[in-house]
C-alpha cells in the first residue's frame, strides 16, 4: 500500500477528474507566486482544486474524508452524477478586505473547488449520509451487499 497521494490517471475507475500534470503545486506553487511571502500571479481556482480527500472502505461502507477548512457547511454540495459519480463541490468565500491594511502574506485560498470520485459496483447511493465537523467534510457510501452476492464469476476451461 502506498502512502502517495494519488495524482490521477485514466486505468483507474476511482481517478479524480481534476488532475493537472501541470498543477503539481508542491513543485511549482512558491514561484506561482512570485517567491517564497508574495500572492502575484497565484491561480485562486488551483489553489482549492486542491482540496484533499482521503478515501477508505471497512466491510460496510465507504468512507470519505474531505479537508474544506473554512467553508461553512451551506457552501458545500454532494452529489451523485449518473448514478456512480460522487460530487463534492463547494467554495470558500474571500474574507472582507481591509483597504487600509498592507498585506505582508496571503497563503489562504479562495474560490470553488470540485472533486469527483466513480463509486464502485458496491456502493449503495441511495444510504449516503454526510456530517462535517472542525473544517472535515466526511461522506459515508454503504456498500450494497446484493450487488457482491449478484456478482456470478465462473470458470472456463481454457482448450
Amino acid at each position: 500500500m502506498s502512502l502517495m497521494p494519488w495524482l490521477g490517471g485514466r486505468g483507474d475507475p476511482f481517478s479524480s477528474d481534476l488532475f493537472d500534470p501541470f498543477g503539481a503545486s508542491w513543485l511549482w506553487d512558491a514561484a506561482r507566486r512570485g517567491g517564497e511571502g508574495g500572492s502575484g500571479g497565484r491561480d485562486d481556482a488551483t489553489a482549492v482544486a486542491r482540496t484533499n480527500v482521503d478515501w477508505h472502505e471497512n466491510e460496510k461502507e465507504h468512507i470519505f474524508s474531505a479537508e474544506i477548512p473554512g467553508v461553512k457547511k451551506e457552501d458545500v454540495k454532494v452529489e451523485v452524477e449518473d448514478g456512480n459519480v460522487l460530487k463534492i463541490s463547494g467554495q470558500k468565500t474571500r474574507e472582507e478586505e481591509h483597504k487600509d491594511d498592507t498585506w505582508n502574506r496571503v497563503e489562504r485560498s479562495f474560490g470553488s473547488f470540485m472533486r469527483r470520485f466513480r463509486l464502485p459496483e458496491n456502493a449503495k447511493a441511495d444510504g449516503i449520509r454526510c456530517t462535517m465537523q472542525d473544517g472535515v467534510l466526511r461522506v459515508v457510501v454503504p456498500k450494497d451487499e446484493e450487488a457482491h452476492k449478484q456478482r456470478n464469476v465462473r470458470s472456463i476451461d481454457i482448450a
